[in-house]
Formats: C-alpha cells, sequence, structure tokens
C-alpha cells in the first residue's frame, strides 16, 4: 500500500518561565498576607500530586525550607485520590517515581488512605479530608491549574480539584466521580471551595506550565482567593498549551499514550476525543481515525485512554495491567476510555488498516499527522499535503525534506528521536558527496 510522504515540522510555542524556583516562592511567601499566616511550631501538611509537574521537586523543597525557617514542621501528603492503586504504599511508590522523597525534598512523606469528613456541601455531597492532614496545624496545597481532559468550565484542573479528590483521596474520588461529569465539573468545584473555606488551609500555590514542561508561572494564593485567581490563571494556561498545527486530518497516529503525559493517557484536548456518556465530542480538532502504538514505561501497564484510539498495536496490548487500568477507569466511570480498540501486529499494519477504511481518499492522500504523544508537540510529522496548513498557524517550520515513512523490521516506527538522528546522518552523507 502507497503511504503519504512526510515533512518533519517544528512548532515554536510561547515560553514565559519561572527562572528561579525557590527565589520567587521566597519572594511570595515574604509577603505579609502569607507570611502571617505561618506560625512557629506550626505542623503542616504540604500535598503532593500525581501528575509530572515539572520542577515538583524543587517546588516542595523550597516550601519545606520557608516553612522550617519560619518555625514550622512541615511534611508531605500524597494528594491523588484513588491512584497507587488506591493504597498508601502505592501512592509514596508514585511520588517516588516523579522523584519526590524524603530525601529529595527535606521532609518526611506520611501517606494514609484514611479520610475523615468535614461537612458536606449545600447539594449533600459529603466532603472528605486526608485524615494525617487534617490533624496538622495547617495544609498547603500544590496544584497545577490546567485544561482538563473530561469537559471544560471556569474551573478545571487546579487547586479546587486538588483540595477536593485530591486531599479526599479515594472516598472523595468515588463520591464525585459517581456523580459523572457534573461531579467532577460542579460539585468539585464546590467541595473544594469547602475545603478552602475550612479554617486548615494556609494558601495555595497554584502552577501553570509552558508548552515545553517549564514552570512558566507560580503563584502563593491565599485561600479566599483561590477560586478568583484560578480561574484567570487557567486562562493562562490554554494560552500557552502545546496544540496541534492543524484541524482535520485522516488519520492521526500517537507513538505512545501515558499517565506521565496526561490523566487520560492522551490528552483529550490535543486528540478532539471526550468519549464519555452523554457529553458532545470537541469540534476540533477532528481525526477521522485515531491510532496509538505504545504504551509508556513510565504507565506500568495502566493503558487508560486506549479506548480514545480506532486501532492499536499488539505490543500495546500485550503491556496492559488489566487491573491497574480497570482500577482507574471505574473510578472514573468513563469506561468507553478502557475499551480495547482493534489490535494489529505493528504500526505499519495498523496505519494500513486505517488507510483501508478511509473511504474515496487515495492512500497517498492521506491526511497524516504523527506525534511522540500528546504532550510533546514541537517535532512532528505530517503529510506533505497539510504542510502549508500548519505553516499558515504562524509558529511552524519546516524541518528537512519530505520522506518516505520508514519502518524497522517488526513494522514499526523508530522514535522521534532515532528518526531525527538518521535524516542527519543522511544529510551529512548527501553533503559528502
Amino acid at each position: 500500500m502507497a503511504f503519504p510522504r512526510i515533512v518533519e515540522i517544528r512548532q515554536d510555542f510561547p515560553r514565559p518561565r519561572v527562572e528561579d524556583i525557590e527565589a520567587a516562592l521566597k519572594e511570595q511567601c515574604g509577603r505579609d498576607e502569607i507570611k502571617s499566616r505561618i506560625e512557629p511550631g506550626m505542623k503542616v501538611a504540604i500535598t503532593a500530586g500525581s501528575r509530572g509537574v515539572s520542577n515538583i521537586v524543587p517546588i516542595l523543597r523550597s516550601l519545606v525550607g520557608i516553612l522550617k525557617d519560619a518555625g514550622a514542621s512541615p511534611f508531605v501528603v500524597p494528594a491523588m485520590g484513588s491512584h497507587g492503586g488506591a493504597t498508601a504504599e502505592g501512592q509514596v511508590g508514585i511520588l517516588s517515581s516523579l522523584g519526590v522523597t524524603e530525601e529529595s525534598v527535606g521532609a518526611e512523606i506520611r501517606s494514609s488512605m484514611e479520610v475523615v469528613e468535614i461537612g458536606a456541601t449545600g447539594r449533600g455531597v459529603p466532603v472528605y479530608m486526608d485524615e494525617i492532614a487534617s490533624e496538622a496545624d495547617g495544609i498547603v496545597v500544590v496544584g497545577r491549574i490546567k485544561q482538563h481532559t473530561d469537559f471544560h468550565a471556569d474551573f478545571e484542573s487546579g487547586l479546587l480539584k486538588m483540595a477536593a479528590i485530591g486531599l479526599g483521596k479515594h472516598a472523595q474520588a468515588l463520591a464525585l466521580h459517581a456523580l459523572g461529569v457534573p461531579g467532577i465539573r460542579d460539585h468539585m468545584v464546590e467541595t473544594g471551595t469547602l475545603v478552602f473555606g475550612s479554617g486548615k488551609v494556609l494558601f495555595g500555590v497554584g502552577v501553570v506550565e509552558n508548552a515545553y514542561e517549564e514552570t512558566a508561572i507560580i503563584e502563593v494564593i491565599p485561600p479566599e482567593k483561590v477560586a478568583e485567581r484560578e480561574a484567570e490563571l487557567l486562562v493562562e494556561s490554554v494560552k500557552l498549551m502545546p496544540k496541534l498545527p492543524v484541524s482535520d486530518m485522516d488519520v492521526l497516529f500517537v507513538d505512545e499514550l501515558g499517565k506521565n503525559f496526561s490523566g487520560t493517557g492522551m490528552d483529550t484536548n490535543v486528540v478532539g476525543r471526550f468519549r464519555i456518556l452523554g457529553i458532545e465530542e470537541p469540534k476540533s480538532p477532528n481525526a477521522k481515525y485515531l491510532i496509538v502504538g505504545d504504551v509508556s514505561e513510565a504507565s506500568h501497564g495502566n493503558a487508560l485512554g486506549v479506548g480514545l484510539a480506532d486501532l492499536t498495536t499488539r505490543r500495546l496490548f500485550e503491556k496492559v495491567d488489566m487491573d491497574a487500568m480497570n482500577q482507574n477507569v471505574l473510578t472514573s466511570t468513563f469506561l468507553e476510555r478502557a475499551k480495547i480498540p482493534m489490535v494489529m501486529d505493528s504500526d505499519c499494519s495498523a496505519l494500513e488498516a486505517a488507510i483501508r477504511c478511509n473511504w474515496g481518499v487515495a492512500p497517498e492522500d492521506t491526511r497524516f499527522v504523527r506525534i511522540p504523544n500528546t504532550l510533546h508537540l514541537r517535532h512532528i510529522h505530517l503529510s506533505e499535503n497539510l504542510v502549508d496548513e500548519a505553516l499558515e498557524n504562524g509558529n511552524a517550520e519546516i524541518i528537512g525534506e519530505a520522506s518516505e515513512m520508514e519502518f524497522d523490521e517488526g513494522g514499526n516506527f523508530a522514535s522521534f528521536g532515532a528518526d531525527r538522528s538518521r535524516y542527519l546522518i543522511r544529510q551529512a552523507e548527501r553533503s559528502r558527496r
């Protein structure tokens, strides 16, 4: 079967960044409205989530140092709902995989799945809090603010979510997810607001990242201002997020899905699919067929998100840890995302299947996009017939010449880095001729 020729595109995204995390946090925690809340002798819990937040170790280490300098006794609590198999040990393991250890942050990690009920929302949803954190004299809630992968609203993924589902552990995750999207879109806001209004939270630390996985904004926020400021920071986050340079394609090929790239394995905002019962799909971007080739090592077999795809490969299928994936998806209640799509032997055979089912389009005219994952979108491959559209967006440039797709002996694509290395070698060979 003929495949379209491909061109490598490099995208450049806005790149504001915080150069010195420790200095930025010291300056912000030195404001009277923040430092007046920290008293000598206080036992303070600092939350640490399960997402791969850039600079999470220096952020936590700096907060530990600031609190110690003020005479407080800080410690870290995992705040990640049901992740880590919904066990205390599993959640410590997730933090360790992110580099967060007692040695790296300079404070004890105290993990438990036990919670206490601290109240209820106006609509009767119980509000839970990590029991260890509830016994502290104060809590510092740390969270990245970004678009959610299940819905769009004024509040999505951020400090309110961390205070609700993170600090509320598995019990709160179950209570909110049992209500479907309204639970994590509407009730989550009410739950998180109640936590911030409980008198236990000293302040929130909101983090916004740029498309290069760098800390673009870090802000220390008093609890009473968290909701207002989080909504504003979400707007800034959306402006900085990586995006595909084209909106319509026949085939979107994602090399890897993984929890280290998105909580849903593949960011729904990038692939343009929610796959949630009763929720309208995004209008853009739009891919007729979505293929995912592999699951990242960091996901340890949790292939949540594979159900967003139409086709996958045997190598991904054979790595799936059903228990890990099923536990995660049952907590969310979004069953479609764990359904196994058609399994093909290789990347090449999956691509052939998608092209065969692409009615009325000659194989060589397939509008094709290939990305390494949904987080790293600076270097991508496009079919030649999409290049002009990508360049019109103003932040993309062509890297190298159009070429045929290349597969290894097993019929799989090489990694993007290997592709680039091969291209440079070929260019060097040509220059010597």
